[in-house]
């Protein structure tokens, strides 16, 4: 807590203090609150902190202190409301960021990120991805370090989503498939001495883009309040899978937990990267969908919005219509499978599932319903991501959690 003298007599020290360490424990969760949109006033804030208003005002002063919410003071009484209105919280319009960097098959972008999950700013998207990793994060970096430079915004850290599991503890891309990247490569710590090399202050830290964009829609997007959340999305290239347990990732024992992409849903499919025959991953990706429906890829733009566009475009063509039949059924056995294995209260689809489920909702939750025994018993919710850049988001998430869970730690 900031330095200010109590007014209170010297008599009442002992309750000063309890208050002061009552309120340094309780700056964290309070800025969780602010943060995922779960505290909009005072009055909420105090009651999902469980201590007195006087406590929970001197949190969100200190958080004001710290540039990392403001306080609105004089709120408009609402019509017709008794009594005195509660103080309106949100995150600071010009508070710190993080910068978030993402690396897919077809491209780079960075960008800067504000609490709340707001994004800031960001680079045009790059279409060009080295196969050596550091290059391409040395741009990345270098282009978010021109960001910050013309914000003048503090920088709290940084995080980057690629599309590759990542291994914990030692940070290391094992499946870059889509990226030419050597399986391996240790990305975290390049992407670290290449934050570190562009004078950005704060922790690097790097994961999987599909764990990181379950991540973002949990806290700000369709995932939000689900308590067991499974995400499913097609990247560029490729499908992934994550789980959200308790508000927490689950990353599993060495972060590869949920690497979906390879179950298999067509026994007699198409080869696999990973040895095996009708994977998910080769079955209902960008590229697999343009093939289904007998179209070539083009390269003006991503295979991804070429697919989408395909759907959303041309779906009263009867390939096209077919081919989303096909991979809709693809998916829902998929999804069946995770149905019954996990017993998520709630499913998100990203990317080229999104659109998907937006074509025939009624086909893919029929399918689900039909092959999970859980989704017979009351059916699961299943919903469209909502979050533009949710895995930019997300990364930025891994660079505010340090903050999240000690804001006068990190930044006083």
């Amino acid at each position: 807590m900031s330095g200010k003298a109590d007014p209170r007599p010297a008599g009442d020290g002992s309750t000063s203090r309890t208050r002061l360490e009552r309120g340094r424990s309780a700056l964290g969760p309070a800025l969780e609150l602010v943060h995922t949109g779960r505290a909009p006033t005072r009055a909420v804030l105090t009651a999902e902190l469980g201590v007195t208003r006087a406590t929970a005002g001197a949190v969100a002063a200190e958080l004001e202190a710290l540039g990392l919410i403001r306080v609105d003071a004089r709120p408009a009484a609402a019509a017709g409301s008794q009594g005195r209105p509660s103080h309106k919280l949100a995150v600071a319009d010009e508070g710190p960021v993080a910068l978030a960097a993402q690396v897919h098959a077809d491209g780079f972008r960075a960008a800067l990120v504000g609490l709340g999950g707001r994004i800031v700013a960001t680079t045009p998207g790059c279409e060009v991805v080295d196969a050596d990793p550091a290059k391409v994060l040395a741009s990345v970096v270098t282009a978010g370090a021109e960001l910050l430079r013309g914000t003048g915004r503090r920088c709290v850290g940084a995080g980057l989503a690629v599309p590759s599991a990542v291994a914990e503890p030692e940070g290391l891309a094992l499946n870059p498939l889509h990226l030419a990247w050597p399986a391996g490569a240790p990305v975290r710590d390049i992407f670290a001495e290449q934050v570190r090399a562009a004078g950005i202050e704060g922790p690097a830290f790097a994961a999987n883009d599909v764990n990181l964009a379950a991540l973002a829609e949990h806290r700000h997007g369709a995932g939000r309040g689900a308590r067991d959340l499974l995400c499913v999305a097609t990247g560029h290239r490729g499908v992934g899978g994550a789980l959200v347990l308790d508000g927490r990732l689950h990353r599993g024992s060495s972060g590869l937990a949920l690497e979906v992409g390879h179950l298999t849903v067509h026994p007699e499919g198409r080869p696999c990267h990973c040895g095996s025959r009708g994977c998910l991953d080769v079955e209902t990706d960008p590229l697999a969908f343009l093939t289904e429906a007998g179209r070539q890829p083009g390269p003006e733009v991503s295979l991804l919005q070429q697919s989408i566009d395909l759907v959303r475009h041309h779906y009263d063509d009867p390939g096209v219509r077919a081919a989303t039949d096909v991979l809709i059924d693809r998916l829902g056995l998929g999804l069946a499978g995770l149905v019954n294995i996990l017993n998520p209260d709630r499913i998100i689809l990203g990317g080229l599932h999104r659109t998907l489920l937006d074509a025939d909702p009624g086909r893919l939750r029929a399918v689900v319903a039909d092959r999970s025994l859980w989704g017979q018993s009351g059916g699961v919710p299943i919903l469209p991501c909502t979050l533009d850049h949710n895995s930019l988001v997300g990364a930025a998430e891994l660079a505010w959690q340090p903050v999240l869970d000690d804001p006068l730690g990190a930044l006083g």
